[in-house]
């Protein structure tokens, strides 16, 4: 437990540095593929969520989704790539081959579908190669392009306030 918070601890702090030297460099691009990630937390509507993209022109064969659980239990199986606090070393490293291909894929949006700040959570969004970062307005503002304000359980809310901002921002 102590070893748990240390470990988070030091990872928050590489997190946090590494956030501050982020330079948002602007693209112009159409959004077709779309990576998400999620807090199993405090949302559970995942696949709703991916219905209201693809219900929106998002092909749903585009859409990549990682899920972030606070602990995972031994026999639990998933629809999606999932991790844990345990796959985060003392380095601020995922050992986990499913987070390093998402973090490797580039997504012309990534949606950080999480409400309270984790540090895992933080750096797998920082870490990302995604052109075009789209989370909620709890989060640290150096993170991502552009920040809605409303809270994870609002899922409808969330897309339509993406989409009509997308339209204005000619992603879409």
């Amino acid at each position: 437990m102590f070893l748990n918070y240390l470990k988070n601890f030091f990872t928050q702090k590489i997190v946090k540095k590494s956030i501050a030297n982020v330079n948002h460099v602007p693209l112009n691009k159409i959004i077709q593929s779309v990576g998400i990630i999620f807090d199993e937390s405090y949302f559970y509507e995942k696949d709703a969520l991916v219905q209201e993209l693809v219900q929106k022109g998002i092909q749903e064969s585009d859409v990549k989704v990682l899920v972030f659980k606070d602990k995972i239990k031994k026999n639990e199986t998933f629809d999606y790539p999932t991790f844990c606090h345990k796959d985060l070393s003392w380095t601020a490293t995922f050992d986990k081959s499913e987070v390093k291909d998402f973090i490797a894929q580039k997504f012309d949006l990534l949606i950080n579908y999480y409400d309270v700040e984790k540090s895992a959570l933080l750096l797998v969004s920082n870490q990302s190669k995604a052109s075009f970062k789209v989370g909620f307005s709890s989060i640290d503002n150096k993170l991502n392009h552009f920040m809605i304000s409303t809270n994870a359980e609002n899922y409808k809310v969330f897309v339509e306030e993406l989409f009509k901002y997308l339209k204005i921002l000619n992603k879409i």
